[in-house]
């Protein structure tokens, strides 16, 4: 329960362990009256039937959620081999079934290295990808056959942790945009037998792991306290850049400044230790994506 004589929680992060059977749009919901706010938003979509970390932005800090959902991310899976559904994942129907009794170890070991490193992947037809200002999933639930393009993502790891029969447990490090459905499908295929995802939990999504995650349940009333600050949530997120007090000032108006010579995007500090804004080298300077303290 909480207090109706609260203002809003404070700006910043908190970091949600989804439970199965929830929508990413759920988290939100629930969350928004947990922080007395509408200002809450997600990093890097769930599906229902996965469970994990799903980071969530207060106030402020959902402007933070479009750089955050740009880093890798780490999941363990259980895939089934010999079996095929239509939405390459257990919640679909079966499309085809056969023996997956004679892959070998080796099969499976060569086929999930070529699925690592950089890899062109076609995504899951029922994935949330625009076609034409549809929804992919949408069109496949009213019958329709859609055949997406395939886009590069990265698999830095693919790791085989166990394997119980026709089940593959496995743990992926990936960047964003990648399907383990996907994966799931694509190592089935290689070896002959189809495969679909029977389990997925979500470990990691860049610096925020499941040892700082807490159930919906376990925040209740104590939602304030686990919110990350934003300082502190951009100081973990990203490289930090110190300002000199002309420079904030400079920032605040939106102006750009000298390089930083880092690559991607950078937080950038007032001397009072405050966060001004993001920054990301374009050419020869420094250009504010986001303000956090305008002038």
């Amino acid at each position: 329960m909480t207090a109706p004589d609260r203002g809003p929680a404070p700006d910043g992060l908190v970091v949600v362990d989804k439970a199965g059977g929830w929508t990413s749009h759920d988290v939100v919901g629930r969350s928004r009256r947990l922080a007395r706010t509408r200002k809450v938003g997600h990093a890097g979509t769930l599906d229902p039937m996965a469970t994990g970390v799903l980071v969530l932005g207060i106030g402020k800090a959902t402007r933070l959620l479009g750089h955050l959902a740009l880093t890798d991310k780490t999941y363990d899976a259980t895939i089934r081999l010999g079996v095929t559904t239509v939405t390459d994942d257990a919640e679909g129907e079966v499309t085809a079934q056969m023996s997956a009794a004679s892959v070998t170890d080796e099969q499976v070991a060569i086929e999930i290295g070529v699925l690592t490193g950089e890899v062109l992947q076609v995504p899951s037809s029922v994935s949330a990808i625009k076609v034409d200002g549809v929804r992919s999933y949408a069109r496949v639930r009213a019958g329709e056959d859609v055949a997406l393009k395939a886009r590069p993502v990265t698999v830095a790891t693919f790791d085989l942790l166990a394997r119980r029969g026709d089940d593959l447990d496995v743990r992926v490090t990936c960047t964003s945009g990648t399907y383990i459905r996907a994966l799931a499908r694509d190592l089935g295929a290689a070896l002959g037998v189809g495969g679909h995802l029977t389990a997925l939990r979500r470990t990691r999504v860049g610096p925020f792991g499941l040892d700082v995650a807490r159930t919906l349940e376990q925040l209740g009333e104590f939602f304030d306290d686990a919110v990350v600050p934003l300082d502190l949530a951009v100081s973990r997120s990203f490289p930090r850049r110190e300002l000199s007090a002309d420079e904030a000032l400079a920032l605040s108006y939106g102006k750009k400044l000298d390089p930083t010579g880092v690559r991607g995007t950078v937080g950038a500090f007032a001397p009072s230790g405050e966060c001004v804004a993001l920054l990301e080298d374009t050419g020869e300077v420094a250009r504010p994506t986001v303000v956090f303290r305008p002038a």
